[in-house]
């Protein structure tokens, strides 16, 4: 958790909901001309291109958006800014790639930062503490590993559920993102920089926690301006925020193993599949067992 994601919303919806002040722009790694690169995506997986929402102060009149620089601790360091924060939606590669890094395929193993020790580890902290964003999302995907039922490798099969918000309210992941620059380009070059994101993940509440152990840190409207407050930048400020809905905010569904493929994508992988079509699952509502191996796969 989390691997897959549903973002089903438009560009001008999100600016609407978000509050966002400009779109895109021309700060590094992004490419909003990509081709569909703001369609919605009921199918987001890790390395794909997706919509974040962050603060940020404009750069300061004698350098350039995204100028960085490496530091004795091998942190990034940054320019001054100045002037009022703006509020940007941006496009974002998932999959984290701290500025010091040589490589950016790292980035494939950083898709998710534990609350739990997002201020420990070198690779998140910077960024928890001064680079955070808000990941818009209707929902994500979780899968059940089946107490009763095997699949023809003989290992648990495994049932996708599509956890969302109940009716009326409204969810964005918290996600701390990065700069990094290739440095055998110039700096100048928009493609020597890649901007990248990874979601905060929690322990599951109740509930949930039938379906799989972990999930992402969903914060409510009312918490999202103070995650992006760029001015926020103490541990222990931080740390009041990493706190997990309450439970029965979040309806799990189980939905067709249609989502398992990445190349699948549209709103039939969020619509639920009959209980009566399951096979071998735990109801996460009343924690029975269905279908124990007598229904047909669908």
């Amino acid at each position: 958790m989390c691997g897959r994601y549903a973002a089903g919303r438009r560009p001008e919806d999100l600016v609407e909901e978000f509050e966002v002040d400009a779109v895109a722009g021309d700060g590094p790694g992004t490419d909003p001309t990509a081709e569909g690169a703001w369609s919605p995506d009921f199918n987001v997986a890790p390395t794909k291109l997706a919509p974040v929402v962050l603060e940020r102060r404009p750069r300061a009149a004698s350098t350039g958006e995204g100028t960085t620089g490496e530091g004795t601790d091998g942190e990034s360091t940054e320019e001054p800014t100045q002037g009022a924060p703006v509020r940007w939606l941006r496009l974002l590669t998932w999959g984290l790639v701290p500025s010091w890094a040589k490589d950016p395929s790292v980035g494939n193993r950083m898709i998710n930062a534990r609350a739990d020790t997002l201020l420990d580890k070198p690779a998140f902290k910077r960024a928890a503490l001064t680079r955070r964003c808000l990941v818009p999302a209707d929902g994500w995907y979780e899968w059940q590993k089946s107490p009763s039922e095997t699949d023809a490798k003989g290992k648990p099969r495994k049932q996708p559920f599509y956890m969302h918000p109940v009716e009326g309210e409204e969810i964005a992941f918290a996600g701390v993102y990065e700069f990094w620059r290739d440095r055998s380009l110039h700096g100048d070059d928009p493609q020597a920089w890649l901007s990248t994101f990874a979601i905060i993940t929690v322990d599951a509440v109740p509930g949930l926690d039938v379906v799989h152990d972990r999930m992402p840190l969903a914060l409510s409207r009312d918490r999202w301006d103070a995650w992006l407050d760029p001015d926020l930048d103490d541990a222990d400020g931080v740390r009041a925020l990493l706190v997990p809905p309450p439970p029965g905010l979040i309806v799990p569904e189980p939905v067709s193993t249609r989502v398992n493929a990445v190349s699948n994508n549209g709103p039939e992988l969020v619509r639920p599949v009959p209980l009566e079509s399951l096979r071998g699952v735990v109801d996460p509502a009343t924690g029975e067992l269905i279908g124990a191996g007598d229904a047909p796969l669908f």
